[in-house]
C-alpha cells in the first residue's frame, strides 16, 4: 500500500467519478483505475461498485475512508517531522590537518565562520600521515590544508598564500643577527633540526636535504614533527629550515628569509563538485584572514 493509492481512493470517493479524480490529481484516468485496482487486490475487497454510468462506495469502501485519511495524515506528519529534524541537526564540516601549525591557522577563520553558521560543528582531524588523503577521498573530511605539491591529484587546490622559506633559530644562535641567509651560510651553521615527509612538504624537504648533505650524525637532530623541531630550536640545540606560515611564529625565535628559494604555495584541497555552503565560506574566510597572520 502506498500514498498514491490512498490519494486516488480518497479522490474517487470524493467525486465518485474517475475522470474528475484524475483531473484533480493531474494524472490520467487509466492511472487512477490502476491504483484503485491494485489497492483492492491488496485489501482483498471491492471498494467501489462501478458501472458504465455510476460509481459508488461499497460498505468496505465507506469503512476504509477513515483509515485512508488517517494514513495519509500520518505520512504527511512523518515527512514534516523528518524535515524539521534535518533542519535541527548540527552542520558538520570535516577538516584535515597535519600539524598544530595548521590548526592555529584555522582558528581565526573558524571563529568568523561560527558567527555566520551557528549550527556548524567542525570536525578537526589531526593526522600527520598520507592517510589524510584517504579521508578526503572517502568523504570523511571535506577539505584539507596542504601545499600545492602535496595536494591529492583528484582534488581541487585553492591557493591561500605563498609562504617564504626561512631559517628558524633562537635569539642566542650565531645566525640570529643576519637579516637574510644563503644556502652556503646554512651549510656551515652547525647542527640542524630536520623533519621527514609527510610532516614536511617535498619541496621544503629537498631544500633541507641540500643543507643536511655531508653533515655528520652529531650535526643532525631528526624530528617527528614541526612541534618537536621548534621546541629543540627554541632551546638552542639547532637551527631549522621551514615555511613562514601565518599565525605560526613562536615568540623568542628568529625567522630569517632565504631569498634564493621560491616561496611555497600553501592552500586547501577539496574534491571536485563539493558545494557545501559552509565549506565555500570557509575557503573565502581563509583567503581573507590567512595573510593577516603576518601582520
Amino acid at each position: 500500500m502506498n500514498t498514491t493509492q490512498l490519494e486516488c481512493f480518497l479522490a474517487v470517493s470524493n467525486f465518485l467519478n474517475f475522470s474528475r479524480a484524475a483531473e484533480q490529481l493531474r494524472i490520467t484516468q487509466p492511472a487512477v483505475s490502476h491504483q484503485i485496482n491494485t489497492l483492492e487486490d491488496e485489501l482483498g475487497v471491492k471498494l467501489f461498485h462501478r458501472t458504465s454510468k455510476s460509481v459508488r462506495l461499497t460498505q468496505a469502501g465507506q469503512m476504509f475512508i477513515q483509515f485512508a485519511g488517517d494514513m495519509l495524515r500520518l505520512a504527511d506528519l512523518s515527512k514534516t517531522r523528518l524535515k524539521e529534524y534535518q533542519r535541527s541537526l548540527p552542520l558538520r564540516l570535516g577538516i584535515g590537518c597535519r600539524n598544530m601549525s595548521e590548526l592555529r591557522l584555522l582558528r581565526p577563520a573558524l571563529s568568523r565562520l561560527r558567527q555566520e553558521f551557528p549550527q556548524l560543528l567542525p570536525v578537526l582531524r589531526l593526522i600527520p600521515f598520507d592517510s589524510l588523503e584517504n579521508l578526503l577521498e572517502e568523504g570523511n573530511i571535506q577539505v584539507m590544508l596542504t601545499t600545492l605539491e602535496n595536494a591529492p591529484k583528484k582534488a581541487v587546490y585553492q591557493e591561500l598564500v605563498r609562504c617564504p622559506v626561512v631559517c628558524i633559530c633562537s635569539e642566542g644562535h650565531p645566525l640570529a643577527g643576519h637579516a637574510q641567509l644563503t644556502l652556503s651560510q646554512l651549510k656551515e651553521a652547525g647542527r640542524i633540526a630536520a623533519c621527514m615527509p609527510p610532516a614536511y612538504p617535498r619541496g621544503l624537504f629537498a631544500i633541507q636535504n641540500q643543507i643536511v648533505s655531508g653533515r655528520g650524525t652529531d650535526q643532525l637532530l631528526f624530528c617527528d614533527n614541526p612541534e618537536v623541531m621548534s621546541t629543540l630550536v627554541g632551546a638552542g640545540f639547532a637551527f631549522a629550515v621551514s615555511m613562514d606560515l601565518p599565525y605560526d611564529r613562536v615568540p623568542g625565535l628568529r625567522y630569517i628569509p632565504l631569498p634564493e628559494f621560491e616561496p611555497i604555495s600553501y592552500g586547501a584541497a577539496y574534491l571536485p563538485g563539493e558545494k557545501a555552503p559552509a565549506l565555500r565560506r570557509l575557503l573565502k574566510l581563509l583567503a581573507e584572514v590567512v595573510p593577516e597572520g603576518w601582520a
